[in-house]
């Protein structure tokens, strides 16, 4: 402990040092610092991930789109970018990764493909397809009024439903796009960390019953076993065994999601619980689970409530309000989710920004802005631990709940229902009794014929 302490405390001294020097080298480049556009690039897809600490290089990933043609076609992300080399105002090498259009051969046809530096399809693959003569000069004469009219240089023009590269414009289309991206890719690393953390558990239940396990299968058989008895069984009872598995399985999915986004390199760093279309996604399982399951008591209290007459009749007030509230609840749970997260993520991003906004005032400003900086992304980071495992526990937690509203038995059908059983049971006794007392006549008439 005392060493890691040593190490840890070296890093930072190193990093405070470090820092301050580098921000102060780009002073003239913090000047043009787009703090917007750093922040969503790293918290945003991408066709491609991330190398460690070398921004502009990243792992190319399998791009999959369908023409507009209808033909389908498959590459990699390397071939919609080029590392380009620039020599600074100081005369040193600078590299930059810049987005070039890739074209395929197939058949008599060729396909341009590029990801979009502008316009509304802007950091997405698009589809170019060449005008012809005149159509090119229509699209000229359009983006050269819309020029003058906003005082703007025809490379900055932008004209809707073409792209404009090298002087050129070309027709765009938005291709049907399953590309294998970033967040895709963290998707399927996530869900092979929670089977890699999840199956030790059932292997040594499988294999040495209720013995019980030591280490980290100890620690996750706790994790599960806290989850399940102060969550899923104290709220839905005896239907707990029913839904444990979607609620445990959303709790270890959002769990592990969560902490590999801390993880700055390879295979962490994707934002997936802070991208709303992964939240809004659990929501709406959370949402189907619970309005299919509903029973007909969820659903009388929806479309007829216990109120006052006036207040459902000839107006559905309370019906329109009940139906709203269907709605809310998930909309509540993918939104908390996806804001909590984004929200932790950012204030990271801007606080290691902060050395470098502030290396333009000198080595000293970026100095002392270094250590505070460093020390509050430490105690952020520590935190973002520890949401991360509430967040989890709460969309469980809430899920649970939903759930068990929409599936609780009435008091007078629950009521009725262990009647019916007693009665049932009851009668099942005496057609037993009547069993026995026909087969001991039976008895008795044999012997006395004996």
């Amino acid at each position: 402990m005392t060493k890691a302490l040593k190490y840890l405390l070296s890093a930072l001294l190193l990093i405070a040092f470090a820092a301050p020097a580098m921000a102060a080298e780009e002073k003239e480049e913090g000047e043009k610092l787009d703090v917007k556009e750093i922040i969503f690039e790293h918290l945003g897809d991408g066709y491609g991930w991330e190398v460690p600490f070398v921004h502009q290089y990243r792992i190319p990933l399998p791009v999959i789109v369908r023409a507009q043609d209808g033909s389908w076609h498959c590459f990699s992300s390397g071939n919609l970018r080029e590392i380009e080399e620039h020599v600074n105002a100081e005369g040193k090498a600078e590299h930059h990764a810049v987005p070039v259009p890739y074209t395929i051969d197939k058949g008599d046809k060729s396909y341009t493909f590029m990801i979009a530096t502008q316009g509304s399809h802007k950091n997405k693959v698009v589809e170019l397809t060449p005008l012809d003569p005149a159509r090119e000069k229509e699209v000229i004469a359009a983006a050269d009024s819309l020029s003058k009219a906003d005082n703007l240089a025809m490379a900055q023009v932008e004209v809707p439903g073409y792209y404009q590269l090298d002087g050129k414009f070309y027709s765009e289309y938005k291709p049907w796009d399953f590309s294998i991206t970033k967040n895709v890719l963290a998707l399927f690393i996530a869900v092979i960390v929670v089977m890699l953390i999840i199956m030790p558990v059932v292997r040594w239940y499988s294999r040495k019953g209720f013995k019980a396990p030591r280490k980290g299968t100890g620690f996750m058989e706790l994790l599960i076993d806290f989850v399940y008895t102060g969550v899923i069984k104290d709220t839905l009872g005896k239907r707990a065994p029913k839904y444990a598995p979607y609620l445990l399985t959303a709790f270890f999915f959002i769990l592990v999601m969560n902490l590999l986004g801390l993880i700055v390199i390879f295979p962490g760093g994707a934002n997936l619980t802070g991208n709303i279309a992964i939240t809004l996604v659990l929501a709406v399982m959370t949402f189907i689970i619970t309005n299919i399951k509903g029973n007909k008591h969820y659903w009388k209290e929806i479309l007829w409530p216990d109120v006052p007459i006036w207040l459902k009749c000839p107006i559905p007030i309370m019906q329109f309000i009940e139906i709203f509230g269907i709605f809310t609840k998930p909309a509540a749970l993918c939104v908390r989710l996806f804001a909590n997260m984004m929200g932790g993520h950012m204030i990271v991003i801007t606080l290691v920004l902060l050395i470098f906004i502030f290396g333009a005032f000198g080595v000293a400003a970026a100095g002392g802005v270094t250590v505070v900086s460093l020390l509050f992304t430490i105690f952020m980071l520590t935190l973002d631990v520890l949401v991360s495992l509430i967040q989890a526990y709460v969309f469980t937690m809430l899920s649970t709940i939903f759930i068990g509203l929409s599936t609780e038995e009435h008091e007078g059908h629950q009521d009725h229902k262990e009647l019916h059983g007693a009665l049932v049971d009851a009668e099942n006794d005496v057609q037993k009794m009547k069993a026995e007392s026909q087969a001991a006549s039976a008895v008795k008439l044999t012997a006395a014929n004996a």
